[in-house]
């Protein structure tokens, strides 16, 4: 959490572990898994106001995301403290769930939802064994997971700057986080950006979503642009000089293979699974992993 004077952090600087907790997503839930999770939670399920008990409507907000994130519906225990951190909770096996809260959130209760997102999307990675190396790089894939899954669109909305305030929940900047909603929008064709009530959030939403967009414009792809057409072009026929020595040119978008017949490989822009395809012109390919159905030029 980052409020009061705190520099919030801008850009793309986790873009390649995000793309990589996609892909992790996929490899490990599979494609027909990750297609259960088609619609988010809802803002009429996670909405807070003054009157309601603090302890209860933060239980039943918490039931509201473990139901999305397909957890057994046990007792959830939640608390709340002064700490560092906006929340923690304990993995454990169950079968009861307990989560701490920071103590602001008693005046802040708009933000619960976002808040217990991140912590009872620790608990759903937990219980498939699914993790990062490193404190770092684990928060990363629990923010992506949850942006990513339908419960993680209150991290971004809960983003604000108004001034002197500010306010950023996650691991994840905001743009990142725009992206990987763009990435489940694409996906699934589902619109977040009707639920937002920041308007720093909607507009990193806008900002991640272009980004998400030079993803399915990168050659091979027969969306690229013209500039980028050419680059392809140039590296393909030097691959395909029968002069050539040493290995075939490669980008951070694509390589080439040999020896001939020639292929291309890239990442899949919806999941980021490598695919290899033959260099022959215009082609379809559908990635093994996530299904999508790309058009290439190759």
């Amino acid at each position: 959490m980052t409020t009061g004077d705190s520099e919030i952090e801008h850009g793309y600087p986790h873009l390649d572990t995000v793309r990589a907790a996609v892909h992790a997503l996929f490899t490990r839930l599979s494609y027909d898994t990750v297609s259960t999770f088609v619609t988010s939670v809802l803002p009429v399920d996670v909405a807070f106001d003054e009157t309601e008990d603090l302890h209860l409507g933060a239980q039943r907000v918490a039931r509201a995301m473990l139901r999305q994130l397909h957890l057994p519906d046990a007792r959830t225990v939640i608390t709340f403290r002064e700490m560092e951190h906006a929340a923690a909770v304990e993995l454990t096996a169950g079968p009861e769930y307990f989560i701490e809260l920071n103590d602001r959130f008693r005046k802040h209760r708009k933000d619960i939802g976002a808040a217990l997102a991140h912590e009872v999307t620790h608990l759903f990675l937990h219980r498939l064994d699914l993790s990062f190396p490193g404190t770092r790089d684990n928060e990363i894939l629990t923010d992506t997971a949850a942006a990513y899954l339908g419960a993680g669109w209150l991290l971004l909305d809960a983003y604000r700057e108004h001034g002197p305030f500010s306010q950023k929940l996650g691991y994840l900047t905001p743009e990142e986080f725009g992206y990987v909603l763009a990435q489940r929008a694409g996906f699934f064709g589902e619109d977040p950006s009707p639920w937002f009530t920041s308007p720093q959030a909607y507009d990193a939403y806008t900002a991640g979503a272009a980004r998400a967009r030079r993803d399915a414009r990168r050659p091979p792809l027969a969306a690229a642009g013209w500039a980028a057409r050419l680059r392809y072009a140039k590296d393909r026929r030097a691959a395909q000089d029968p002069r050539r020595t040493g290995r075939p040119p490669a980008t951070g978008d694509y390589a080439f293979e040999g020896p001939p017949p020639l292929r291309v490989s890239f990442p899949c822009p919806a999941c980021h699974q490598r695919i290899r395809v033959p260099v022959r012109g215009r082609l379809q390919a559908r990635c093994g992993l996530c299904k999508t159905l790309l058009d290439c030029d190759t």
